[in-house]
């Protein structure tokens, strides 16, 4: 693992403050003539190097919040602080550049460009945020090693099965030495034991790195293995 990934680690896992925190989350939506409040009053903490399992029902709001936390969408009211960082106030600009830095997604879908190599989808990002090719190839053939997967980097996404897609959309989330995870159903596409394995990877390199992350699933035989569970009911989130 390379000095800036080393760093990166060191800084969560020492740092007390939560890397994220969100206080008395607010949102609904227009549904014809009514008003549907899907978030009323959820809170969360979320510190470096923890892993927290988010359960609801469908249509509960877990996908909302997942997204308020991401800064894709933004609340009612409440207010979300990354790594101690009030965002009310941030542009839209202000809010993308944060966002690139500090949080790294992983879907249900793998979304990785078709066209390009594991290792490529894995470097773009990188690149995009300024590093130098070399030291992204580099951060990228550690991190498809991380996932067990330094054999298939010169492979496309159709060439790879699903938990093999999965695995490189984690190493891509990671790329950029972000402080916080969000995961929203990484396993739900598929079979379980292909799920199990691509959560023994995801779980590894959140511990490796020490990034924080919030993962939401339906599976609860995962959500027990991670250090906290979360339940979204009515709007707001309880200790599950």
């Amino acid at each position: 693992m390379n000095d800036a990934m080393n760093d990166a680690m060191n800084n969560a896992m020492t740092d007390t403050a939560p890397a994220l925190h969100l206080h008395e989350i607010e949102k609904s939506f227009h549904q014809g003539e009514r008003r549907l409040h899907v978030l009323q009053g959820a809170s969360l903490s979320l510190n470096p190097g923890e892993m927290v399992a988010l359960l609801g029902p469908s249509g509960s709001g877990k996908s909302t919040l997942l997204n308020i936390a991401g800064l894709l969408e933004e609340p009612d009211h409440g207010t979300i602080n990354l790594d101690g960082q009030n965002t009310a106030r941030l542009s839209g600009k202000e809010r993308a550049r944060l966002r690139r830095k500090k949080i790294g997604f992983v879907f249900q879908f793998h979304r990785l460009l078709p066209e390009f190599s594991a290792q490529e989808n894995i470097i773009i990002p990188q690149m995009l945020a300024g590093l130098d090719r070399k030291i992204a190839s580099e951060r990228g053939d550690q991190l498809l090693g991380m996932v067990g997967l330094e054999d298939r980097k010169s492979h496309r996404p159709g060439e790879l099965s699903g938990g093999e897609q999965q695995r490189v959309a984690i190493a891509r989330a990671v790329s950029n030495a972000p402080s916080i995870l969000l995961a929203d159903e990484p396993t739900g596409n598929l079979d379980p034991e292909t799920a199990n394995d691509v959560f023994r990877h995801l779980s590894a390199i959140i511990r490796s790195t020490g990034t924080a992350a919030l993962i939401v699933t339906h599976n609860t035989d995962l959500a027990k293995q991670m250090d906290r569970v979360l339940m979204i009911r009515s709007g707001a989130l309880t200790e599950g």
